[in-house]
């Protein structure tokens, strides 16, 4: 859902980028699931405060209450867990779906699997990696309509107009 950016003051607020189309989504959860840099095991935190600011969150968490508490969290991913999450319709889908799915082009030729989902402003980006152990390029895939004809869950794939060689 984001990802601590920096600490905001010197109390142990934290600047969060969110990953979602509306900024101010987090607000509503009196509590967060975090998960440090480099970790796998998320944790509950208890928001005490929370607001937007130039498309950022600011946020209280209990338990950190120092500028270097706060600085400790630097890269560290906020979540919430799926069931809290609204239903999407049949026509949205979360971009934590999307990875793991298989790349295929038009010639059913696979280029890789889907390693992440960025958002650098214009569009979200698919960040794909070779799914072979021999090679170990990364490609970029802006998911849009003009390169993505088809995601299709049951069949862990999409489909995307983009050829091996770019």
């Amino acid at each position: 859902m984001g990802q601590v950016l920096a600490p905001f003051g010197i109390q142990g607020w934290i600047k969060v980028r969110p990953f979602t189309a509306l900024p101010d989504a987090l607000l509503g959860h009196a509590a967060w699931w975090v998960r440090p840099s480099g970790s796998q095991s998320w944790r509950e935190v208890s928001r005490l405060g929370a607001r937007l600011h130039s498309g950022t969150i600011l946020a209280q968490l209990a338990g950190i209450d120092t500028r270097e508490a706060a600085l400790a969290l630097r890269g560290a991913e906020i979540g919430l867990p799926r069931a809290r999450l609204p239903v999407v319709d049949d026509d949205e889908i979360y971009w934590a779906d999307l990875v793991g799915l298989d790349v295929v082009n038009r010639d059913g030729v696979v280029l890789g699997r889907v390693a992440g989902v960025q958002d650098f402003g214009a569009h979200p980006i698919l960040r794909i990696t070779a799914t072979d152990d021999d090679r170990a390029d990364e490609r970029l895939i802006p998911f849009v309509p003009a390169y993505v004809d088809r995601v299709d869950l049951a069949a862990h794939r999409i489909e995307v107009d983009w050829l091996p060689d770019y």
